[in-house]
């Protein structure tokens, strides 16, 4: 009686689920499939002195001297972050034109290093075109001088100049060069930064950015224009803008050596003034990071 007692026991209980199968009763495991990594990303940096991170050392030994390009650029640290397939056509003073034409003698247009198999561009562009972001702070700077740091010199001098030019000028060739770069690189993310703030809110540095008090908050206007201009391009060409704005607010070259993304006029760390140090420009990559979610 045992016997058949124990196996009518051993039925009732695996068919509630409270015994197991035993082996024999066990499906087989389907054999594992290894799966191949994503290959990586073909990245193409385009665009100006703050994408190279000019002045920033140690320099990039593959490029053109002229473009004084940095191996400490926010490309180089994407690049290095996502394992990309990476290439860096970025050079200083560069302007929208240069997209197309070629900046200096051996050095092709920039739009050259896109292709149909490109899936990443990103880039900062538009603050040297027709002088007006770096002229800008140039022509303050010795306003700011010639006052003694006083009044608002500029201002008085250029009048709302500036930022129609950029409204006027700037804002469509950063359309035209953003369209350029999806005909050439159609399956691409394409991603344009901001410029990181300059100076601050109000007040400023005189004794290391030479700008006139009443004059800061003059050129932090012509910043958040350009900005804007850079913004607007974006979202008419289907292109995704970096926004640097919140993110840099208190790192602008008036703060100190540890604080600040950009390097002031005078007493500065970086030879070429007003562009962003290293940390600058790892926070740049940060952002681009972070908006693009990138891996």
């Amino acid at each position: 009686m045992r016997r058949p007692l124990l196996l009518l026991a051993v039925l009732v209980l695996t068919a509630t689920g409270l015994v197991a199968p035993t082996a024999a009763t066990t499906a087989p495991r389907a054999p594992a499939v290894a799966t191949s990594p994503a290959p990586p990303l073909r990245y193409v940096a385009l665009g100006d002195s703050y994408s190279a991170a000019s002045g920033v050392l140690p320099p990039d030994p593959a490029a053109p001297l002229v473009c004084l390009r940095s191996a400490r650029s926010y490309p180089h640290v994407l690049a290095a972050r996502t394992g990309a397939r990476f290439t860096d056509v970025t050079c200083g003073a560069a302007e929208t034109g240069d997209f197309f034409e070629s900046q200096h003698p051996g050095v092709p247009p920039q739009l050259d290093a896109l292709s149909r198999r490109t899936d990443l561009v990103t880039m900062t562009i538009g603050g040297n075109d027709s002088g007006v972001f770096i002229g800008a702070i140039l022509a303050c700077g010795v306003a700011g001088v010639s006052s003694l740091g006083r009044g608002n010199p500029c201002e008085q001098q250029h009048g709302d100049s500036f930022e129609q030019t950029v409204r006027d000028t700037t804002y469509p060739s950063l359309v035209r060069a953003l369209r350029a770069v999806h005909r050439r690189a159609p399956s691409a993310r394409v991603a344009i930064l901001g410029y990181p703030w300059i100076v601050p809110r109000r007040d400023g540095c005189f004794a290391q950015m030479p700008i006139a008090r009443g004059d800061v908050p003059y050129l932090r206007s012509l910043q958040r224009t350009l900005n804007d201009a850079v913004r607007r391009a974006a979202r008419a060409t289907g292109s995704t803008y970096v926004d640097l704005n919140r993110a840099s607010d208190g790192h602008d070259a008036c703060q100190p050596i540890g604080t600040r993304w950009v390097e002031p006029i005078l007493l500065g760390t970086n030879p070429v003034v007003v562009h962003p140090n290293a940390r600058g420009e790892r926070a740049m990559a940060r952002q681009v990071v972070r908006r693009l979610r990138l891996r």
